[in-house]
């Protein structure tokens, strides 16, 4: 059975025919078998291990003995190591192993978006002594980077946190046919090239994906004609901030290549951040994933905002600067009067000295 061709009807239609308990039905006679006359190793080997992950959720929910079936460990190990192959490196496959329900709880964490609007209190625990970040970039489906990286945050988790996926020499080729010069390059990568980021705190044991699945800005570099796609989430730690990832994708003629992949945590003010605003935003709510186009809009809200912002600030500097002046101008003609009376005054006094001689 095609993995397609399951999805949430088809688990609806478990639900019915199992009647929601584990009470088995008889087929009629001339009827079709019922989902729950399929053996549960039929089940579990041959339809469970082609769904998807909200699917496979969908089917625990139909009933208790699809819930049993549909909560296995080798079953999302699968769907986590086909969604994000980085989960297959031994250091994630350990820290998954820690989570509360293994790979299911890491699968909840990472799958649902951050909620940027859900305000969250800075956390008092002591930051972890390192992140670790599981990278996969896809080009149509096709696997081009599947990358993790460890990052130290215990020397001062206020300092900017920032990610280099990549060395200075490294590079990832892309299978694709594309000629970097012209337009429509950009409206190719902008559609195909996909990206996910997903950010594990160790001592918490809770993950996070932190960049939108499609870039929310394309745009070339007039200096070295590279293609610079920006992947980014809104977060929320007390206030606002954003998780920039930047990919550079460049080469010569027909050959492609990612050469930068970089993280970077930003306030409204574009003020690099450290872990420690960061990790508040991550210990936000999150909420379920919605229709294509979502991070853009949620990008340009932000960068409206932003905008908006600068102008308050701009209009409160000028206020500031009017006050200032006014006040400059003030004190300055205070003090040039005072100087013109005390010269009127001692003026005056020339004058009328000889005549009390």
């Amino acid at each position: 059975m095609p993995k397609t061709l399951i999805t949430s009807y088809h688990i609806v239609v478990m639900e019915k025919e199992m009647g929601g308990d584990d009470t088995p039905t008889s087929p009629a006679p001339g009827d079709a078998t019922t989902i729950s006359a399929v053996h549960p190793d039929i089940l579990q080997t041959h339809i469970l291990t082609r769904l998807d992950g909200p699917t496979l959720a969908s089917a625990a929910c139909a009933s208790s003995k699809l819930h049993a079936l549909s909560t296995q460990e080798t079953l999302w190990q699968q769907i986590c190591h086909r969604t994000w192959p980085s989960t297959t490196d031994p250091r994630v496959r350990r820290l998954i192993s820690s989570f509360p329900s293994g790979h299911r709880s890491f699968y909840s964490d990472s799958f649902q978006y951050l909620d940027g609007h859900r305000r969250s209190r800075p956390s008092r625990r002591p930051p972890p002594a390192y992140i670790i970040s599981a990278v996969d970039i896809r080009y149509q489906n096709q696997l081009i980077l599947s990358k993790v990286h460890v990052a130290e945050t215990e020397s001062d988790p206020s300092l900017p946190f920032r990610v280099d996926l990549l060395g200075p020499k490294e590079a990832a080729p892309m299978p694709v046919n594309l000629d970097i010069r012209e337009d429509k390059c950009l409206s190719n990568l902008e559609e195909n090239l996909t990206l996910s980021w997903i950010l594990i705190d160790p001592t918490q044991t809770r993950a996070a994906d932190v960049s939108s699945w499609r870039p929310v800005l394309v745009r070339r570099n007039w200096l070295t004609n590279d293609v610079e796609l920006r992947y980014a989430t809104v977060l929320s730690g007390g206030e606002l901030v954003q998780c920039l990832v930047a990919v550079t994708c460049g080469g010569g003629g027909t050959g492609l290549a990612v050469g930068e992949v970089r993280l970077d945590v930003e306030d409204m003010e574009r003020k690099k951040l450290g872990w420690k605003r960061l990790g508040a935003a991550v210990e936000g709510g999150r909420k379920r994933r919605e229709g294509k186009g979502e991070e853009r809009v949620r990008y340009e809200g932000w960068w409206r905002e932003e905008r908006e912002r600068r102008r308050r600030k701009r209009r409160r500097e000028n206020r500031r600067d009017t006050v200032l002046f006014a006040t400059t101008v003030v004190i300055l003609l205070s003090v040039l009067v005072s100087l013109l009376l005390f010269v009127g005054i001692k003026f005056l006094q020339l004058l009328v000295s000889p005549f009390n001689g």
